[in-house]
């Protein structure tokens, strides 16, 4: 293939402070004065009260690490100080409200309660200057802030089953929670590929059950395995220093054991838990759930006494009130299959498997209130009813924490889109993501109260947490990738009030949070920067032409053409530039001398590219990609992105599509790019029709040569040439999902993103 890149190279000019006090999250009420404090090593820290000694001592950690000082901590002083003070007269019963008065003269900082004061520290730090200086001399602006959370969970979890993360980085990870205002920490401790948490009751849990013997390489379902024996787990011990260094930083730890699915570490360290104890079960090494592996817990008395067990220790090393049990995703088949969980249905009057699911929630539901603890599950805890006074995390969506609230149960939004941080932040991310596309305009612009809930119903809403499942994180330096700056943007949705968030007054505070990040060493996605890249149809619909858009201001772009090896200027860059020929595009975002963004986008060209199509039933609105030109744009969703903008989805309806050539055309071959994943609903399509017409009107039918599936195509061969102007392709959905797969009875989900015509 002949390959054509054209560069854009932009100077653009630096950028200028967005505006002196940069805070994130935005406060509830800020006014600002005349004048300046000045802090510097010189000044005394004065704390009366050992409740404030956590703010106080996060402080000088804080500028010792990255300013390079601390203060000394006082109990008396009158004036060129920061005084920290709890009181119990500010908003009566509102977790973390405080109020902060600079003047020239001070800091003081009043918490409703010490948790109040923790964050009125926290705001301090934000009005500090975002770099070090020479001078040791830091001037903060005159400044009064009241300030209070708008939700009382404002949450983040961590996967460490998939790949382990030591106890120094769970630590960091508890910090970043902390600088953003946040008090909750769910902690995925166990699951298919790995068991983390020590037991003494059940040591073959960490001496089997935390190691696998293998790893997928690359997207599921990968190109091999590494096989290198993978794993690690915490000792109590260890847990109990991370409970306490959350709990100082006024954070609740929740710990998930995941059951009564994602057991089979568990199962391959005790098999008399399963449905099928001589089956030979083996901790996994691949990522996604379907029915490949029974990874079920059988509801059998031994199980309700080993989760007892298990659960006994747990609630001994989490003071937290919340026990998170997981219980999503539980495949039922292997209950189905099985006479002993047959028989426990049976005597228990239960009617099927959802019911079983139910049966077995109430009963560790009731354990744990026993113990004065409350039961936590994924909304898949509903399926058969829910377990009296259960909370429910959504994360399907938003339908499982509205019947929940409208149920009168408090429930916790999570949805996959836009809380899952471990998707892709980008349209063109280069490391290997989740497969989702969550962009930090989507997590900023989410809103936790579902609009179908009435004032009364979202009163049942505790809050929102963002999720970072780790099957592609392996390093701390990958999390911190993930998480930012979309955590930035999490924790405004939660603590700020709705009436003040605002996308661009964020923006504008978002360039000195990045100057943050550089401070703090984290290494940050900066995909905020990238260039926005929209491909349309060119005039007359000859070609493709693409519109390139940049969060610089007045950027100064200048146009290159490179074939083979010969470059040649196009001048300066002015509107979309339209592309006829297959190749590789190629544009950079040059800052200062300094690459801060670019695009890259492969073209692949054939007589449909470009040309006008039309939809009889529109995408569904949850996967409409860009419109049905997304099917004729010349871009092939290579890396498999489920929420990429290239893939159109139809929940069990067909695609059909007319394609206009614009002319009589010949042609032989007729293929359409389509993606299947069973495991997330997705199914390659059943049929698949082509037709043609010179008129539009009456079409002929063409008898294809091959049907079936070839990699990720569907391909129809022509045992002749076929001249026409317009063709018509009918893709059949796959109907019903089968009895035994996941998401078994639901219709499937049919995935299409190019069409093309050779």
């Amino acid at each position: 293939m002949r390959r054509t890149i054209i560069y854009f190279n932009m100077l653009l000019p630096v950028f200028v402070s967005a505006q002196e006090i940069s805070i994130i999250p935005l406060p509830a009420e800020m006014k600002t004065g005349k004048g300046r404090f000045s802090l510097s090593k010189y000044t005394v820290l004065l704390v009366r009260n050992g409740a404030d000694d956590p703010a106080a001592d996060f402080l000088n950690t804080y500028l010792e690490e990255y300013y390079g000082f601390k203060l000394k901590k006082v109990k008396q002083a009158s004036s060129g100080c920061i005084e920290l003070t709890t009181l119990q007269t500010l908003v009566p019963g509102k977790e973390g409200a405080y109020t902060l008065t600079v003047t020239p003269k001070g800091i003081a900082v009043m918490g409703q309660t010490a948790s109040g004061t923790f964050y009125g520290m926290q705001t301090i730090l934000q009005l500090l200057p975002a770099v070090k200086q020479s001078n040791a001399t830091y001037s903060i602006p005159v400044v009064t802030i009241k300030d209070e959370p708008r939700f009382g969970y404002r949450g983040l979890h961590l996967d460490v089953s998939r790949h382990f993360l030591p106890v120094s980085y769970v630590k960091k990870y508890i910090d970043f929670i902390a600088l953003h205002k946040m008090n909750y920490f769910h902690w995925h401790l166990t699951d298919d590929q790995g068991w983390r948490i020590e037991i003494k009751k059940y040591p073959k849990l960490t001496e089997v059950g935390a190691w696998r013997d293998g790893t997928i390489i690359g997207r599921y379902p990968g190109t091999g395995n590494d096989n290198i024996r993978y794993g690690g787990f915490y000792t109590q011990e260890q847990v109990r220093e991370v409970v306490q260094y959350a709990a100082d930083r006024f954070i609740t730890v929740i710990p998930e054991i995941d059951m009564p699915g994602h057991s089979l570490a568990a199962l391959t360290s005790y098999p008399q838990l399963g449905t099928a104890p001589e089956s030979g079960y083996a901790v996994a090494q691949t990522w996604g759930i379907n029915d490949r592996f029974n990874n079920v817990l059988n509801p059998t008395e031994y199980t309700f006494s080993f989760v007892e067990g298990v659960l006994d220790e747990v609630i001994g090393l989490f003071p937290s009130k919340y026990i998170h049990i997981g219980g999503d995703e539980a495949s039922k088949r292997w209950w189905h299959e099985s006479p002993s969980s047959q028989k426990i249905m049976q005597d228990n009057g239960l009617k099927d498997e959802n019911e079983l699911q139910s049966y077995f929630v109430k009963r560790v539901e009731k354990f744990l209130n026993s113990k004065g603890r409350t039961l936590m599950g994924w909304d898949e805890i509903l399926e058969g009813g829910l377990a009296p006074n259960a909370i429910v995390m959504s994360w399907r969506g938003e339908k499982g924490g509205i019947a929940a609230a409208k149920e009168k149960h408090f429930v916790i939004l999570c949805p996959e889109d836009p809380l899952y941080l471990n998707h892709s932040q980008t349209r063109l991310e280069d490391s290997i993501t989740q497969g989702g596309y969550g962009p930090l305009e989507n997590v900023y612009k989410y809103e936790p109260i579902p609009k179908e809930l009435n004032e009364e119903e979202g009163k049942y809403v505790m809050g929102a947490q963002g999720n970072l499942w780790s099957e592609y994180i392996g390093t701390p330096s990958k999390a911190e990738y993930q998480l930012f700056p979309r955590l930035s943007a999490l924790s405004e949705i939660l603590w700020s009030p709705k009436a003040k968030r605002n996308w661009t007054d964020f923006e504008k505070r978002l360039l000195t949070q990045f100057k943050r990040y550089d401070l703090w060493k984290i290494n940050y996605s900066r995909s905020y920067f990238e260039l926005k890249a929209t491909v349309l149809p060119a005039p007359a619909y000859q070609g493709i032409s693409v519109r390139l858009e940049t969060k610089t201001k007045n950027p100064v772009i200048n146009q290159y053409n490179t074939v083979n090896g010969d470059s040649h200027s196009l001048g300066k860059y002015t509107g979309p530039v339209t592309i006829k020929k297959s190749g590789l595009y190629h544009a950079e975002l040059i800052v200062s001398g300094k690459k801060l963004g670019s695009f890259d986008q492969p073209f692949y060209f054939n007589k449909a590219t470009g040309k006008s199509i039309r939809l009889v039933t529109e995408a569904n609105t949850k996967y409409p990609g860009d419109g049905a030109f997304t099917l004729v744009n010349g871009i092939q969703n290579t890396k498999r992105l489920i929420r990429s903008t290239e893939f159109l989805g139809f929940l069990g309806t067909d695609c059909e599509a007319t394609i206009d050539l614009g002319k009589e055309t010949s042609f032989t071959n007729v293929s359409v790019h389509i993606l299947e994943q069973p495991s997330s609903w997705i199914y390659a399509p059943s049929g698949f029709s082509v037709s043609y017409s010179t008129d539009g009107k009456q079409f002929n039918t063409i008898n294809c040569n091959d049907g079936p599936i070839k990699k990720e195509w569907v391909i129809c061969s022509i045992d002749k040439t076929i001249k026409a102007r317009y063709v018509k392709v009918i893709i059949r959905n796959y109907g019903t999902i089968p009895t035994g797969s996941v998401g078994a009875g639901n219709k499937a989900w049919l995935f299409v993103d190019e069409i093309t015509i050779d």
